[in-house]
């Protein structure tokens, strides 16, 4: 079944290639048309990778609590443990965009299509800088009407571990007036970092209620949320918090 499992991975990684080659230059075709339709060519996109998860590898996905997302933009924290979470997030909640580290803007074709969706980029190499940027970028995204993607701990992080949970989402929602929602799923589970095996099964993805930011302490607010999310996850993993 493992050596089964890897031929799938195998061909996903395959197809994933083709598909970046394919919807690449759709993305550059928008460039005269604005952002609508750059988001609209990335979500094709996305929603073809989905497929190749789905139907490829065999990986479904489950989301429960789409109850809870609220009717304004939102800053949503979630645990970074895979490509999955990152590569799924457009298609589960409203129109949104992530932080993420400057670097990834430079990779050829797929980097290049990325800037086109109005990521808030960040030098991770200077604390300081990068809180700056996710105060400046973020609160302008979500004043456009953008939802906005942060993960508290900065990388990818194994089952059952947990990062630094940086107070930059939570700095940012208050400041913004937006609710926090934090987001739980056990997509390590099914795919670590930095391995070539996607393994079968249900992907689980978890929205919690909306934190309101308003009356409490940016500490009180991510303690909330990093609380609720490891909680969760540790009901997902299976483990004891």
């Amino acid at each position: 079944m493992i050596a089964i499992a890897y031929l799938r991975s195998t061909l996903y990684y395959v197809l994933l290639i083709a598909s970046v080659l394919l919807y690449a230059p759709i993305m550059f075709a928008t460039a005269p048309f604005g952002y609508d339709w750059h988001w609209r060519a990335a979500y094709g996109w996305l929603w073809l990778h989905q497929q190749l998860v789905r139907h490829v590898c065999g990986l479904k996905v489950e989301v429960h609590g789409r109850e809870h997302l609220p009717s304004e933009p939102a800053v949503l924290l979630i645990k970074h443990q895979s490509m999955l979470e990152t590569l799924t997030t457009q298609l589960i909640f409203p129109r949104q965009t992530w932080v993420l580290k400057q670097e990834l803007l430079r990779v050829p074709l797929f980097g290049w299509a990325l800037a086109m969706l109005k990521p808030v980029h960040i030098d991770r190499g200077s604390a300081a800088q990068a809180l700056k940027s996710v105060l400046r970028q973020g609160a302008a995204r979500l004043q456009e009407g953008l939802w906005l993607v942060i993960f508290p701990e900065g990388t990818r992080v194994l089952p059952g571990q947990t990062g630094n949970w940086a107070k930059g989402g939570a700095l940012l929602a208050k400041r913004a007036g937006a609710p926090v929602v934090p987001v739980a799923h056990n997509a390590g589970t099914f795919w670590l970092r930095r391995r070539l095996l996607i393994r079968p099964g249900v992907w689980q993805l978890h929205i919690g209620p909306p934190i309101p930011t308003g009356g409490a302490s940016v500490e009180a607010v991510n303690e909330q949320a990093r609380a609720w999310i490891e909680a969760r996850m540790a009901e997902l993993e299976g483990r004891r918090t």
